[in-house]
């Protein structure tokens, strides 16, 4: 065998070999979870890839499956791209066939709500097999059919009334958000610059927020924010589309058909690529 080969043969077997779990210390994957919302988008997908991958080679176990879960959540937060994001539903998936997590009641464990979540909605795939997932995955289709057939009228800072299906003819983008949410305010910017470039084809943003107007008022006062911000107190309407995590979005076409949903923050080019479901044109 000439060198060359054994060469590659050896880089190729050190690849392939796994990560031994003490070289893998618990601290440094917490700090890198809590660090991970400073990281620069570009830095991001690469970042995520490397601890999916340092998380799945710690031993089974509790611990591994709660990093995986978190890890679930941040890695929507933006724009990582299709390998980061199934790095990551990858990890989780071993981690909870590893360690299953039982069900409490009726409850379905949120890492399985997570996979499914994932799997419906960011395009990856899993190898998960595991009643709670397939019970997570159907509840979603359940709750698809609900926000179908859901209607509301609430009322937006200037105190006018605002209805759903009397929206029938535009497309709609229903947004939940709050103040205190930091990937609900990222996305603001594309959310404003999106209601102004579409609005003469027929494009009506709808920021839903379960605040008191007065909060609210104090928040987006002086921003020019174009998007309609409409108050849901109560938080009926964020029942009635099963809302569990914020921000979400809901894509509705001119004839009020739900076309898609984004489960977290989204950045522009994603925003387009819901819209491009649509007759808008850039």
């Amino acid at each position: 065998m000439s060198s060359l080969k054994i060469c590659l043969f050896v880089v190729a077997v050190l690849a392939a070999a796994p990560i031994a779990h003490g070289d893998i210390k618990p601290s440094e994957i917490e700090k890198q979870l809590k660090n991970l919302r400073s990281v620069a988008s570009d830095q991001k997908p690469a970042i995520i890839v490397k601890l999916a991958t340092d998380i799945r080679s710690l031993p089974a176990g509790t611990q591994k499956v709660g990093y995986a879960d978190e890890l679930s959540h941040l890695a929507t937060e933006g724009d990582p791209g299709h390998d980061a994001l199934q790095a990551v539903v990858d990890t989780l998936s071993t981690a909870l066939t590893e360690s299953p997590v039982p069900a409490k009641g009726d409850k379905i464990p949120m890492p399985y709500q997570q996979v499914a979540l994932l799997v419906r909605y960011e395009g990856v795939t899993t190898t998960l097999q595991d009643p709670l997932y397939e019970r997570a995955a159907k509840k979603l289709a359940d709750d698809e059919a609900d926000i179908q057939k859901a209607d509301f009228t609430l009322s937006n800072l200037k105190n006018k009334k605002v209805t759903l299906s009397e929206l029938r003819g535009k497309i709609v983008l229903v947004n939940f958000w709050a103040t205190w949410c930091p990937p609900c305010r990222a996305e603001m910017g594309d959310l404003d610059v999106l209601q102004r470039y579409f609005e003469s084809q027929g494009l009506v943003v709808l920021s839903i927020t379960d605040k008191t107007g007065f909060k609210v008022t104090q928040f987006i006062a002086g921003n020019k924010y174009a998007p309609d911000v409409v108050l849901d107190p109560g938080g009926k309407v964020h029942q009635a589309f099963h809302i569990t995590g914020i921000p979400r979005t809901f894509l509705f076409g001119r004839d009020g058909k739900l076309l898609t949903m984004a489960i977290d923050q989204r950045s522009r080019r994603q925003f387009l690529e819901m819209l491009s479901k649509t007759d808008l044109h850039e």
